[in-house]
């Protein structure tokens, strides 16, 4: 089964530093049809002028993947972390028994582009931490995040996958696990998914299906595998 979220339907939040699109419930944006999918909580499509950005605040048991699409963030916490995250980069932070962090766009003249995604932890009140990861881009399937590090992946606390799908031209075939849960969540241009149709901010939640396949001449997209 695939049910299709299109892009124009998710929330929209937008004031002067900030256009953002939210997947499922965040904010001001509240639909109870839309809280997630399985241990997903959030997708944000953000885009932040430059030199602004989010203030310090914080944040509790959660896994937060931040995944650059265009431009440079610069984070800071209160665990003296800091780093500059830039496209074609991956940070996962676990909140865990709580942390404080800023992101500010790091450029004073160009745009910043990111997908900010939330998990909920499996165990909480975990020690917090964050770790980064550039990932060189080839066509096919690219683990990026996994709860045990395989293939060099970023770890998180719940047992859930993050893939980025690469497509240029060759289809690819994914085969999940029986009784799990996939989103797939279209980052750039179009797609395919088992035929059915899916453009840039496009996404599908997918369940009971043997082989998902992805077919596109110059796309971009996340896909999970979720408990």
């Amino acid at each position: 089964m695939i049910t299709i979220r299109p892009a124009e339907e998710r929330g929209h939040t937008h004031i002067d530093w900030l256009d953002s699109r939210h997947s499922f419930s965040f904010g001001d944006y509240y639909d109870p049809e839309q809280m997630g999918v399985s241990a997903l909580r959030v997708i944000n499509d953000d885009r932040v002028a430059p030199g602004a950005g989010f203030p310090p605040h914080p944040h509790r048991d959660m896994e937060i993947i931040t995944y650059m699409l265009e431009g440079a963030i610069e984070h800071r916490d209160n665990t003296g972390g800091h780093c500059v995250l830039r496209a074609g980069e991956v940070q996962v932070m676990s909140a865990g028994r709580g942390i404080v962090h800023s992101e500010v766009n790091a450029s004073r003249e160009e745009p910043l582009h990111l997908l900010q995604i939330w998990i909920l932890p499996h165990t909480q009140r975990v020690a917090p931490g964050y770790a980064q990861r550039a990932f060189p881009t080839s066509p096919g399937l690219r683990l990026l995040v996994s709860p045990d590090g395989d293939q060099d992946s970023l770890t998180i606390h719940q047992d859930a996958r993050l893939y980025r799908a690469t497509l240029e031209g060759a289809p690819i075939t994914y085969e999940p696990e029986r009784h799990r849960n996939q989103y797939i969540h279209v980052a750039r241009g179009s797609l395919t998914v088992n035929g059915e149709i899916l453009n840039e901010g496009d996404a599908a939640a997918i369940q009971d299906e043997l082989a998902i396949v992805l077919e596109s001449e110059d796309a971009e997209a996340l896909l999970f595998d979720l408990p």
